[in-house]
């Protein structure tokens, strides 16, 4: 009973009680994570009351904004002006359904509604973001989401495999972690200045100079050029094991020194994805339950501007990780015998079903037939080097990673950071930085993910982490 009673209260309680699916549902929630002192059946209780007599609560230091929303009329507002939803939409496939919170699944059916949607898929990884789910997957009609792409635009695995054995780890220990501490640099906001900055091609293309937003960005972008950002943004040493021969990428049997980053587009990125999210609102208008999927036609100038900023952060992450490989491979003095990269929060033009459609991939990885593709797990779970097989139901798509399991503030408030310690102890794993809002529990078990695709992906080879570095000053991603 008491369970039932800790619950959060959402949004389908509060339409049950007579709540329209606007703004004031928007107002109700926001004010259900403030410290109230009430359990949730009191709450409800209030919100009913609210509801009847919002005049009795003008001056409620809790419910006045709600009170003074239906007092204002926001409760009002008609769903005739706003774009209409498919009601009766088509399904889409879903991997690793049991593992999969029920918010993910609600996020999934509303994009499933939008005018221009032709396809979905849900990945195993799957968990609730805002618009659609992260761990989504979305194929539409000439017409793209900002917040289908995500903030972090073009997000991405990078990998270089080197000719050094397994055994230069323990040989070279204090050497590679004094390479990291030098080469990388962490945290939101923070970028290189002066004779730190680096020196990259991207800085050199025209699609800086689209127009005057995306050109006043160019500075920001430069200076945060080979960095990496806070939240679950990492480099990392690890072990990566060939259990066979691969032909393709021409790599012996055996277990090799290995570096894996994870970041994405930094502050240019997420500047981007603010502006143009505000500008999609503006100008598609949805109902209430739909309105992070605001979009742009790509016939639109609005679109196309868009569509030229999301490559161009895209183009701009993957020289980040390439800034940082070249340092860090020329500290080692190694030779790369393969490198694969692949990004997610991103929207490419492809074909589905022989039609040209716009795949928006939120924390979901490309795994077309023969595509290579990282799937990390956590600090103390390997990650997996795969190649797609292309599998159409879900849009020729893979998870991105484990997944989280538990919020950052869940985590925070109740993980113990000696339990941590120990744990990370346990499996030899060395991390420099990282709070407990990233700690490995806070992940979906990386093997039950993987043995829910195994129709999308095959594994190549198996990635063990060993000395991990994370922004130490609890940023989250840009």
């Amino acid at each position: 009973m008491n369970n039932i009673n800790n619950k959060p209260i959402n949004g389908n309680d509060l339409i049950t009680l007579g709540y329209p699916e606007n703004e004031i549902l928007g107002i109700a929630l926001k004010i259900n994570k403030k410290r109230t002192g009430y359990t949730k059946v009191e709450m409800l209780e209030k919100y009913a009351e609210v509801l009847s007599s919002p005049n009795d609560f003008i001056n409620d230091k809790i419910f006045k904004p709600l009170a003074k929303g239906f007092i204002d009329g926001i409760h009002l507002t008609k769903e005739e002006e706003t774009i209409p939803l498919n009601e009766d939409p088509k399904d889409f496939e879903v991997y690793g359904a049991d593992k999969i919170e029920d918010g993910a699944f609600e996020q999934m059916k509303v994009a499933m509604k939008l005018p221009i949607t032709i396809a979905g898929a849900l990945m195993p990884d799957a968990h609730q973001g805002y618009g659609l789910p992260i761990g989504g997957v979305l194929a539409t009609k000439n017409a793209i989401i900002p917040y289908g792409v995500g903030v972090d635009i073009g997000c991405r695995m990078a990998l270089s495999v080197y000719d050094l054995p397994a055994s230069h780890y323990i040989e070279h220990y204090d050497s590679l972690k004094n390479i990291l501490m030098r080469n990388t640099k962490f945290g939101a906001g923070h970028g290189f200045h002066g004779q730190y900055k680096a020196e990259h091609r991207i800085m050199d293309d025209a699609k800086f100079e689209t127009n005057s937003f995306i050109k006043n960005l160019k500075d920001k972008a430069w200076s945060q050029l080979g960095s990496s950002g806070g939240g679950n943004h990492f480099v990392e040493f690890g072990l990566m094991e060939f259990e066979k021969d691969d032909k393709a990428l021409n790599i012996p049997k055996g277990t090799y020194l290995a570096l894996l980053t994870h970041s994405g587009s930094r502050g240019f990125g997420a500047t981007v994805a603010d502006h143009y999210t505000r500008l999609a609102k503006d100008v598609c208008k949805l109902p209430y339950k739909a309105k992070n999927l605001a979009y742009l036609d790509l016939d639109s100038e609005e679109g196309q501007e868009y569509w030229i900023a999301m490559n161009l952060a895209g183009e701009y992450a993957s020289a980040c990780h390439e800034v940082i490989h070249q340092k860090i491979t020329f500290a080692l003095g190694a030779e790369v015998l393969a490198k694969v990269e692949n990004h997610h929060n991103f929207a490419w033009k492809e074909t589905y079903e022989n039609e040209e459609v716009i795949v928006h991939r939120k924390g979901a990885t490309p795994a077309s037939k023969g595509v290579m593709g990282i799937i990390p797990g956590s600090m103390t779970a390997p990650g997996f080097l795969v190649r797609g097989k292309g599998e159409e139901n879900a849009i020729n798509s893979a998870s991105h990673g484990a997944g989280r399991l538990m919020s950052r503030t869940q985590a925070i408030k109740s993980l113990s950071q000696n339990k941590i310690n120990t744990y990370l102890n346990d499996f030899g794993i060395t991390l420099i930085g990282g709070g407990k809002d990233e700690a490995p529990m806070v992940y979906k078990d990386i093997h039950a993910v993987m043995d829910a695709q195994q129709d999308l992906v095959d594994v190549v080879a198996t990635f063990t982490p060993k000395m991990v570095r994370m922004a130490d000053d609890g940023s989250r991603e840009d």
